[in-house]
């Protein structure tokens, strides 16, 4: 039986400091070719062959040296769900022999890797599956994968380190092939279980496989960095990357992708100056993906210089602060896409179902992100972070949490921090909040240890790089991108001046305005901090509350502070008499696009919860 030192697999990728080429994704090629993503992929080894050998031709034809059988998922738990369980073994040499025949045909050296993905159930502690229960599951298909001819085994897209132990072990029981094992990270550059990239590389190269590596997770630039440290933490090994083409998005009910193939090209040399023994596409990538790739190879030098990476205490425990995992937000904030923000207030009560059709209907008319307002004007309601989740897990659309002062000692500020990520909240609009003397319970705690200045000091110069306020490290940096109050019209400019200053300085990423009736008086405003310490250097959201009628426009005008409604809106509004709902929007629409000139997005403010007014402004904009 030939060793794993004397496979051909391992002779290749010791014979040249280039990585081999592999191929890119075969789920995304099937879907493209209108396989439902509610089939069985693995079944088209016996259904439908000719589809699965199309797609190994094409990644062959584009360079590709390495292929793997169509066998992701194709163990004994993930078949169930189709009914093929018993089929398990009759599927996986069928995904080996249809590769096989493939490269065969086409007269070229390419080698097979047997597909290995994850069981699809959660492994004990964390589930109800026993480890012994579940290296027998991993037996029975890497037993099949073996005896139909791999080359090689894959082991990837594991995000529990638990579950990756136990089909490594069953592959070394089985037979003497050589093991690429990879693993998937999420936005924090952590597994889903919390695990870094150092731990993960030296868990992999102490169970014996003999590529480690990861996959799927982001961008080439996501994985470049965990390679980085993953090759700092174990720079005897060998490493295998393959990552998506970005992270995925949801664009009329379509999962696109979109990292192009030529920018997959260019990091193909970043990979292989870092020393990457096998490079290819998971995710999203494609056979023009892999030819860039090929094509980039081919122009390098065989003798390219393998860059050196140390470990540190930088690179371990608070590596790469540039901005990593960014909000959605942040990325059309910084690609110059007009943002629009619509705020909602949470519930009452219990039930918020009225929140999500709300936010469901918003999304419909093309908001990017929904603000949440935590007890506006000091009145009780539901946790704001409970609708951000909500609103995020059932409708698909990132938040803003808004994150008041008020009410919250230093503890409590940090402990809401924390709980925002975990829950993915990324998004904060840090505020000093309404004086509860003006809400349900004017009798309530009021006090505070941190001015909004602070706290935006505390989230981007402590969290955002792994400490919290006393400097005790809080495991891995934070991502949270934050928004500051701003009045473009106010009583005191000199001193609303000099607090934004203060509040860009410590970190502040964009800016919230009140509700704008006079574009052209904050505009003046903007030039006036711009005389004086130059252009502004964060985007702005301008608010924008579309004003329901004369007595809606009188109670702001003459009771809130800081808002200033023009004679002719109000005549406006009183001549429109019962159409002054509608009047309102268009007013609303004539200011956002007065103020696009220096605005870099809107933060509208839907009157007595009118999301369908809302919703028409924002077409309005859309269209314009």
């Amino acid at each position: 039986m030939m060793t794993k030192a004397e496979s051909k697999f391992i002779s290749l990728l010791e014979a040249s400091k280039l990585p081999l080429l592999a191929d890119g994704a075969m789920g995304t090629m099937l879907h493209s070719h209108g396989v439902g993503f509610d089939q069985c992929f693995d079944a088209l080894n016996l259904t439908n062959p000719a589809i699965t050998g199309e797609v190994h031709r094409a990644y062959i034809d584009a360079g590709a040296q390495v292929i793997y059988s169509n066998t992701f998922g194709a163990n004994r738990y993930k078949l169930s769900e189709h009914g093929l369980e018993d089929r398990v073994a009759e599927i996986n040499r069928a995904g080996v022999e249809l590769a096989r025949r493939v490269v065969a045909g086409s007269y070229k050296d390419v080698l097979v890797g047997g597909d290995v993905g994850p069981l699809g159930v959660r492994l004990a502690p964390y589930g109800r599956v026993q480890p012994e229960q579940a290296r027998e599951i991993f037996n029975e298909q890497i037993s099949a994968l073996c005896e139909a001819g791999a080359d090689f085994l894959v082991i990837e897209t594991f995000s529990d380190l638990y579950e990756i132990r136990e089909a490594i072990a069953a592959a070394g029981k089985f037979c003497t092939l050589p093991i690429l094992a990879t693993v998937t990270f999420t936005r924090d550059d952590r597994t889903l279980l919390g695990d870094t990239p150092t731990k993960v590389a030296r868990t992999l190269h102490e169970l014996g496989a003999d590529v480690i590596g990861a996959n799927c997770s982001g961008g080439p630039a996501q994985l470049r960095r965990i390679l980085e440290e993953m090759r700092a933490a174990t720079p005897e090994a060998r490493f295998a990357i393959k990552p998506n083409a970005g992270w995925p998005e949801h664009v009329g009910g379509r999962v696109m992708y979109s990292a192009s193939p030529d920018y997959f090209g260019e990091y193909v040399e970043a990979f292989a100056e870092l020393g990457v023994k096998l490079v290819g596409g998971c995710c999203g990538t494609t056979p023009e993906h892999i030819a860039a790739m090929d094509s980039k190879l081919k122009s390098l030098p065989e003798d390219i210089t393998i860059q050196a990476v140390y470990a540190t205490q930088e690179s371990t425990a608070r590596r790469d602060l540039a901005p990593k995992g960014e909000t959605q937000l942040a990325k059309k904030l910084k690609q110059g896409h007009f943002a629009i923000s619509v705020e909602m207030d949470p519930p009452r009560g219990l039930s918020a179902h009225k929140c999500l059709a709300g936010a469901s209907l918003l999304v419909e008319a093309g908001t990017d992100v929904i603000n949440v307002a935590d007890s506006p004007m000091a009145r009780m309601r539901m946790s704001p972070w409970a609708v951000c989740d909500l609103i995020q897990r059932n409708v698909d659309v990132e938040t803003t949490l808004h994150f008041p002062t008020r009410g919250r000692n230093l503890l409590k500020l940090q402990g809401d921090l924390l709980a925002a990520h975990a829950l993915d909240i990324r998004n904060v609009f840090v505020v000093m909040g309404d004086p509860t003397s003006i809400g349900d319970y004017p009798d309530a705690m009021d006090d505070y240890d941190m001015a909004p200045s602070g706290l935006i000091k505390l989230i981007k110069q402590r969290f955002n790089t792994g400490v919290d306020h006393a400097g005790a490290d809080i495991g891995q940096p934070t991502s949270f991108f934050v928004g500051c109050a701003l009045n473009l019209l106010p009583s005191n400019p000199e001193r609303e001046i000099k607090v934004l200053r203060r509040k860009i300085n410590n970190g502040a990423d964009f800016a919230l305005t009140q509700p704008i009736y006079q574009p052209d008086k904050a505009l003046a405003f903007l030039n006036l901090y711009e005389d004086e310490y130059g252009p502004l250097g964060i985007p702005i959201l301008a608010g924008v509350l579309p004003l329901y009628g004369t007595r809606h426009a009188a109670f702001l005008h003459n009771e809130v502070p800081g808002i200033t409604i023009p004679d002719e809106t109000l005549e406006r509004l009183e001549n429109a008499g019962e159409g002054a709902p509608q009047e309102g929007v268009q007013i609303a629409i004539e200011d956002i696009q007065a103020m696009k000139s220096w605005a870099q997005g809107v933060y509208i403010m839907p009157p007595f919860s009118r999301y369908d007014l809302s919703a028409e402004i924002i077409e309005a904009v859309k269209e314009s």
